[in-house]
């Protein structure tokens, strides 16, 4: 099906002002600690089950569509709901009220984290932190695609197994070509499943091949590729922007120390919006305030793009054969791409007492359920404690 146009939304729809998703919207970025999940839930209560604006099952047709579309799903979704109610004005208010609180927060932050002489308890609660990173959220995403993939026999499920495997291989050995890894994961599915399709797909390849190559310098030229990935070919959620990051942030360009790249992860973890405000910090370690809100500004315009030149079209995406098969190669990968990350995530841990922070940090994220925002947070204070105790602060 094809999504209303704005004009023929309801009635309470139409009398929303941009001044009111202005206010809500930015409340929404304010509040919402713990990730997509939480951001859902906010966008489901205020605009369906409080205000009525939006029908339940049209704004369950825009998450599955979101999560369909590469880059983070929650934004997408929090523009495509300001756009529900008041078309492109209405998005581009929403998304940039739903954004911009989490990401002051977090280059302020980055500010204290990256600074010349930072404070010692800073360091000790970054890097008490960045020991629980490494214990990412692939374990959480793997059971619902190998769900999908077991109905539809044994060479799914190995194909399965066999994009997973690719996604761990270069994310924790060849960061750099990791887009070209998803990208040929699900070239491989759609024309696995849908064969008349080969040719058309097969033309991915060079061209993928072809973009990364595009930016070599550094520079802020590098500085916006490396956003662009993350906002456009990061298949699989927020959380598939660490692998794509790493390997340009850390060992190509040298912007940030792999410590420092930690402490990035947790803060686009304990701070409000979407986790790909992380991008945030790189920019600033690569070219300070301008450099964070510029990569920020990259990230986000395919979001952006996306709503508004295809939200119209939400409902026939969904349903599209060749969209579904994509995904569904290049989905695993992304998950082995979460997992992999945490090969290097945990080499950039110097110090023992940070390896039984991450101990103890797996058994609170996997064993005892506990959310990632209360882990992190924990974590850091278990380093602050550590500091204060005597301990070495990682180099």
């Amino acid at each position: 099906m094809t999504l209303p146009d704005p004009a023929a939304a309801t009635a309470s729809a139409r009398r929303t002002t941009l001044a009111t998703i202005l206010r809500e919207w930015d409340r929404i970025g304010c509040i919402g600690f713990g990730g997509p999940p939480t951001h859902i839930n906010l966008l489901r209560d205020l605009c369906v089950d409080r205000e009525h604006w939006l029908e339940p099952a049209e704004f369950e047709d825009a998450v599955a569509a979101c999560n369909l579309l590469p880059g983070p799903a929650s934004t997408q979704l929090a523009i495509f709901c300001a756009w529900r109610l008041r078309g492109r004005p209405g998005a581009i208010i929403g998304g940039t009220a739903f954004i911009v609180p989490g990401l002051v927060l977090i280059l302020a932050l980055a500010a204290l984290f990256l600074g010349t002489s930072p404070p010692r308890w800073i360091l000790a609660a970054g890097a008490g932190a960045g020991a629980a990173v490494a214990v990412h959220a692939a374990t959480g995403l793997m059971p619902a695609s190998w769900r999908s993939a077991s109905p539809i026999g044994r060479p799914r499920q190995l194909r399965w197994i066999s994009y997973l495997t690719a996604g761990v291989i270069a994310a924790a050995i060849q960061g750099p070509w990791l887009v070209i890894v998803l990208l040929a994961c699900g070239t491989i599915e759609i024309i696995t499943r849908i064969p008349g399709d080969a040719a058309r797909a097969h033309a991915v390849a060079p061209i993928s091949l072809a973009a990364s190559g595009v930016i070599a310098a550094g520079g802020l030229a590098s500085l916006a590729w490396v956003a662009f990935k993350v906002g456009a070919l990061s298949y699989g959620g927020g959380f598939v922007i660490i692998p794509l990051m790493q390997a340009d942030a850390v060992s190509h360009y040298h912007w940030m120390a792999g410590g420092q790249f930690l402490n990035a992860v947790a803060l686009g973890q304990i701070t409000p919006g979407p986790v790909v405000q992380t991008v945030a910090v790189v920019g600033y370690a690569a070219a300070g305030v301008l450099g964070g809100i510029l990569a920020a500004v990259i990230a986000f315009s395919p979001s952006f793009a996306f709503v508004l030149l295809g939200a119209r079209h939400f409902g026939r995406l969904r349903g599209n054969q060749r969209v579904r098969a994509f995904l569904d190669g290049a989905g695993p990968a992304a998950i082995g791409a979460i997992l992999g990350s945490a090969i290097p995530l945990a080499r950039a841990l110097t110090e023992p007492w940070q390896y039984a922070i991450l101990g103890s940090a797996a058994m609170l994220l996997l064993v005892l359920k506990r959310g990632v925002v209360l882990t992190l947070l924990l974590a850091a204070a278990a380093g602050i404690i550590r500091a204060a105790a005597g301990a070495a602060l990682p180099r």
